[in-house]
């Protein structure tokens, strides 16, 4: 396996894993919370990876970091679960799914990275494939629930563009990185979280088990194997693996929930899996020279802990 296509299969597994949250959101978690979810999902995780690689930001990365940290996490999480709550899944995931175009779009405005035909079609085919396998006839549509869908996926693309465009700094690694921004997001959330929605309620132990699972299994690691792929790919290429999302929760729907799967859903699938693949064709965007060397010297120090065992949808 060349190295390019082992970063896509590790970069892949992050929103995969997103595609996971439909489910536990569910079937474990208290209704209706959708700034508690956010919060216990990032701020939990984000002190774990801070206390796991004791660095913090320096200089300029203070604010970095709490732009990144706002786009990927703060904003990006309250404004998704919102539209998950309020959207069916399929129209959330169909919303969501715009987000490459938006990473297009600003990628040629920050990073120089001209759009193609085949990024655009790409794109818009991946999109297709999607609304092929969630749309269903009679699917509602909320409009506060479609704005925030927008605003997420917005957010989130403005996020890799922002992460590929700033990197990060010499001598610190993808997982310090990724602990300064699900902090700096679950700051973000934490007031707000107490503001609108009050104190949180008792919670069960299945409530507790399904929080812990997305602050660490889908969130610190799925997070450090997503920043660490931006950095190595292109931006594009990056974010053309998120139909992978909407693809794993109609798998698990129908696996764990017994949601049906006909041919149009499995056509969708493979129309947007084919979109990921080729998305993902074409030269690897080579990594500065600091970055390559920061990197390495990160993972001989034991700051990157070997996750490689390590999903928009929905509710990610």
């Amino acid at each position: 396996m060349s190295r390019k296509a082992a970063t896509v299969a590790l970069t892949a597994i992050a929103p995969i894993s997103w595609g996971s949250t439909y489910y536990v959101t569910t079937e474990f978690l208290p209704p209706d919370r959708p700034l508690l979810t956010g919060l216990l999902r990032a701020l939990p995780a984000g002190l774990a990876l801070l206390a796991l690689t004791r660095k913090l930001p320096q200089g300029a990365w203070w604010w970095k970091s709490a732009v990144l940290g706002a786009l990927n996490i703060g904003a990006f999480f309250p404004l998704l679960f919102l539209a998950a709550y309020r959207l069916p899944g399929g129209v959330a995931a169909v919303v969501g799914s715009v987000g490459p175009l938006f990473v297009v779009g600003l990628a040629a405005l920050f990073l120089g990275e001209k759009p193609t035909v085949k990024s655009l079609l790409t794109a818009v085919t991946a999109a297709f494939g999607v609304s092929l396998v969630v749309l269903k006839a009679g699917a509602a549509f909320d409009l506060v629930g479609v704005g925030a869908g927008l605003l997420s996926s917005l957010s989130m693309s403005a996020g890799i563009v922002f992460t590929k465009r700033w990197g990060r700094p010499e001598g610190v690694g993808a997982l310090a990185l990724t602990g300064w921004q699900l902090t700096a997001g679950g700051l973000v959330i934490l007031p707000l979280a107490f503001l609108i929605e009050g104190a949180p309620p008792a919670l069960t132990g299945t409530n507790l088990a399904g929080y812990a699972y997305l602050a660490f299994g889908n969130t610190a690691i799925s997070y450090f194997l997503w920043f660490r792929g931006i950095e190595r790919l292109s931006a594009s290429s990056a974010t053309l693996l998120g139909p992978l999302s909407p693809i794993a929760a109609a798998v698990i729907g129908w696996a764990a929930l017994g949601q049906a799967l006909g041919p149009v859903q499995v056509l969708g699938m493979l129309i947007a899996f084919g979109a990921t693949l080729v998305g993902q064709l074409g030269p690897r965007t080579p990594a500065k020279p600091s970055e390559v060397e920061s990197f390495s010297s990160a993972e001989k120090n034991g700051q990157e802990v070997s996750m490689d065992l390590e999903v928009s949808a929905v509710r990610r």
